[in-house]
């Protein structure tokens, strides 16, 4: 048995070639290409990157001559009539952050991260003499000072008089203002957790108060920045979608879409999506990526579709302001992707899966779970070779440290089974066994302390366990926890901890007047909502270790059965063998290891990875099976 590993360069390998032509292929070409022993996926690939378009005539001389079935859908696939149509998801070259037209307004969402001028951080205060203070003595004069001290850019002395005002207890019937003006201040000093209390003070207070339009969309621009809804998931159902305010309506739609879908309520929550405005940029398309994720979920794959396409389609078109943003409508993109494939996937479709699979770009986050899944999609398909290619990529050191794939491993053997290579399953899987069993009895372990009332009451001990300053020794790999860390929720909660920390930072370099009186009630907030933070955060973790090791459980029940499969297939090949002495004596006819065209060079890979190979890589394995 002759076995090698070759690596494919395509077009866009900058180490081959810096341009190729498309090479028209003819029906005759194919043919010459198929009666001298090409393989059949190598002529596919061909046909592939060819973007050539096949006539009717075309395809029907492939099946007169009797082309594999394969050659043949391709074809058919690529022909004129079987092209994009508007319907098709095309994917578009990658949006651009844009710069707000005009100034900040108070109808306008208002996002952390875009340029403001001075004028942008005043224009949506309470128009003066809008409203009536409440009060008629000192406190509305010494209020106005402080307004006007924030108006001058001072934020630090307005901070400490309103605090002191706060702190007095002299005003009780200007709380609102009071804490609206203060929670501005430290927003300006980009305090934006301490702000996030104080306009939390003002959102609490309801719709009825007349700083409660103002405070609240401050609390909207907080939670983007952190990416963290958990403060604003408590209260959203408690406003009347009529009282949402102009400036924050769009993402309280969506966080009301958000809370009902994980309530299992999908079609309520999808009624909410469908309310979001086409002008609001990313959270339009999320709402489209949800309402795909619905649709797929009861079971209308075409809405389904549907709905994802329009987010890729509309990823070019939706006003981006800032560079967080722009990364989370890449990765939208991305997911919807994914998303079709796996529909495909789902109804057996294994052809149309791979070519979306192949749409998620290389410099994505997801390309490496892209590939693997498109690994599993060519397995169905039965082109092996391909498949152990696809795993050697996501098995490279480029991924290694940072992809936790363990059923990549499972892959691997199951085509190494196809094969007939019995002892490379047996040493995979053993291999498999060894890391995997301890990572599911240290999850499990885990889990199990925290699982009663009690225990999950102290879930903020869960968290400090494994992102504490003095973390536990573990056998769980950093993989894991980046891939933990693909919950958003989660990642949301460690983001807006990081920012806390850095944030105190900023408060501990403050002047002693200051800090003494504001700094220190700041840092006694800290200490509370920290520890209130760190609770969900390890509630999160916990729910996705306990995911992970039911996961790691399934995988070694295959990895088991796999391997009493492969003793039984031994069993009879013995038997086979015995009954068949005259094939010890049989030598392999020379075979074809691979193929060269215009598109594509193969040469013999030495072992060592370079980052444009990878994807490339197919085997030319021929298998033991007789």
């Amino acid at each position: 048995m002759k076995t090698s590993l070759f690596v494919r360069a395509g077009v866009f390998s900058l180490a081959l070639l810096s341009s190729s032509p498309a090479w028209a292929l003819s029906c005759d070409e194919i043919m010459n290409m198929v009666n001298v022993n090409v393989p059949a996926n190598i002529i596919v690939q061909t046909m592939e990157s060819s973007g050539e378009v096949f006539t009717s005539d075309a395809v029907r001389c492939l099946v007169n001559n009797a082309a594999p079935k394969e050659i043949v859908d391709t074809a058919k696939r690529m022909s004129a009539s079987a092209q994009p149509t508007e319907t098709e998801i095309v994917r578009e070259d990658a949006p651009e952050v844009k710069k707000p037209e005009g100034g900040e307004s108070f109808e306008d969402e208002e996002r952390i991260g875009e340029k403001r001028t001075k004028k942008d951080s005043f224009e949506d205060l309470p128009e003066e003499g809008e409203q009536k203070r409440t009060s008629k003595d000192g406190c509305g004069r010494q209020i106005e000072e402080a307004v006007d001290l924030y108006k001058a850019a001072k934020p630090l002395a307005s901070s400490k008089v309103l605090f002191d005002l706060a702190e007095g207890g002299t005003c009780p019937n200007d709380g609102s203002e009071i804490y609206y003006y203060l929670g501005r201040s430290l927003y300006e000093l980009q305090m934006y957790h301490s702000a996030q209390y104080y306009f939390m003070q003002v959102v609490k207070k309801g719709p009825s108060d007349r700083f409660f339009d103002y405070a609240l969309p401050k609390v909207v621009a907080i939670a983007r920045l952190t990416g963290d809804d958990s403060e604003l998931l408590r209260i959203v159902h408690k406003i009347p979608p009529d009282e949402y305010p102009r400036a924050a309506k769009n993402y309280l739609l969506y966080l009301m879409g958000i809370r009902l879908y994980d309530e299992d309520n999908l079609n309520e929550a999808k009624r909410y999506f469908a309310q979001i405005s086409t002008k609001s940029g990313d959270l339009y398309l999320k709402s489209r990526y949800f309402e795909g994720v619905i649709a797929n979920r009861q079971g209308k794959l075409k809405s389904a579709v549907k709905s994802f396409g329009d987010v890729v389609r509309d990823a070019k078109n939706v006003d981006i302001y800032t560079e967080q943003e722009l990364a989370e409508v890449q990765a939208l993109e991305d997911l919807a992707l994914i998303n079709v494939a796996r529909i495909y996937y789902g109804i057996q479709r294994f052809d149309e899966s791979s070519r979306y699979y192949a749409m998620v770009p290389r410099s994505s986050n997801y390309w490496p779970q892209a590939l693997f899944e498109a690994a599993w999609a060519n397995f169905m398909q039965n082109d092996l070779n391909l498949t152990l290619g696809q795993v050697l990529t996501v098995h490279s050191p480029f991924y290694a440290e940072d992809e936790f794939i363990p059923e990549a491993t499972i892959l691997r053997a199951l085509t190494f089974f196809n094969l007939c290579e019995y002892s490379q399953v047996e040493r995979e899987l053993l291999a498999f066994e060894a890391k995997a069993k301890p990572m599911q009895d240290e999850l499990k372990d885990f889990v199990k302390q925290y699982s009663t009332a009690e225990g999950k009451k102290l879930a903020d001990q869960a968290f400090d366990a494994y992102f504490g300053g003095v973390r536990k020794e573990t056998v769980l790999p950093k993989s894991m926890f980046l891939r933990f860390l693909r919950n958003q929720d989660l990642l949301a909660l460690v983001k807006h901890l990081q920012m806390m920390e850095e944030e105190e930072k900023l408060i501990n370099a403050q002047k002693s007047l200051w800090l003494d009186s504001v700094g220190a009630h700041l840092k006694n907030v800290f200490e509370e909502d920290r520890r209130r933070y760190k609770q969900r955060a390890g509630l999160v973790l916990l729910s996705e270790m306990a995911r992970m090791s039911n996961y790691l459980g399934d995988l070694l029940t295959q990895s088991q059965i796999i391997r009493f499969e492969v003793v039984s297939a031994q069993r009879s090949d013995y038997q086979y063998k015995v009954s068949n002495t005259d094939l010890a004596e049989t030598t392999n006819r020379d075979q074809v290891d691979f193929a060269t065209d215009v598109n594509f060079i193969f040469w013999p890979f030495n072992g060592e990875f370079w980052v444009d190979e990878l994807g490339f890589y197919y085997y030319t394995e021929q298998g033991s099976c007789k």
